[in-house]
């Protein structure tokens, strides 16, 4: 069986990672601009590593209450090991939580050259059709989003798909009784896709963010061990038969 890759060559004791030696990235480079070389294919500008940096600072954890980390402390209270729980931590991410980026910038993609766009979101939310990257379970303003558009507009990066995001986010809430701020997934999924992401590995990028906030959780739970975490039952309304 052989496969193919353009990722990382390994050959007669020496390592590359799209081209570049390893041994070289170690001495020279961080790991934000490896990251971005190993999704990219290149090493990144300056501007470019300090949008990275900034993306995956802001979402690198978002407290106790989240899927993801209640999921990795559970599974860790049950005795699992770190990676077992890490795993269920990233497997607690869906549409709702960690996944949205994703979709976030391709609904901006695929408008953002809409003409009927403000009467496009008019319909969704007569249909109670939610648009990814807007409003927030806790927060009426999100300033992780605000801070990374701030940080966009400085390094270059505030283009079409930015634009787009503040439009819909305008025109929404023109709409909507409660306050709908763009979101850390809605400010992530365009920043990326006007610095050239394409959507498909956005959740990758949430995902590498998120990971160290969730080995933090999962070491505190261990250390602590205060048990199994579990419902009491006076928490738990029955209403069977």
């Amino acid at each position: 069986m052989k496969w193919e890759t353009k990722i990382t060559n390994i050959n007669n004791g020496q390592e590359t990672i799209r081209g570049k030696k390893l041994s070289g990235l170690i001495q020279k480079n961080t790991f934000t601009e490896t990251i971005f070389l190993i999704w990219r294919g290149r090493i990144p500008r300056k501007a470019e590593t300090k949008m990275l940096d900034a993306l995956l600072t802001a979402a690198i954890d978002h407290g106790i209450g989240t899927a993801s980390a209640m999921t990795a402390r559970i599974v860790a209270s049950a005795k699992n090991s770190l990676h077992t729980a890490l795993t269920a931590g990233i497997l607690a991410m869906g549409e709702r939580h960690g996944s949205a980026i994703e979709n976030a910038a391709k609904f901006f993609v695929e408008n953002k050259n809409n003409r009927n766009l403000v009467q496009k979101i008019k319909e969704l939310k007569d249909k109670k059709i939610r648009v990814a990257g807007f409003g927030h379970a806790v927060l009426e303003r999100d300033e992780r989003s605000e801070n990374l558009i701030k940080i966009a507009k400085k390094l270059g990066f505030y283009k079409d798909t930015c634009k787009t995001a503040i439009l819909i986010e305008k025109e929404l809430n023109k709409l909507s009784s409660k306050h709908l701020p763009l979101n850390i997934d809605g400010a992530m999924g365009a920043i990326l896709t006007d610095m050239g992401f394409d959507p498909d590995i956005m959740k990758g990028v949430f995902i590498t963010a998120r990971v160290p906030g969730l080995v933090a959780h999962i070491y505190e739970e261990i250390k602590n061990d205060t048990g199994l975490r579990r419902l009491n039952e006076n928490e738990i309304d029955y209403i069977g038969k």
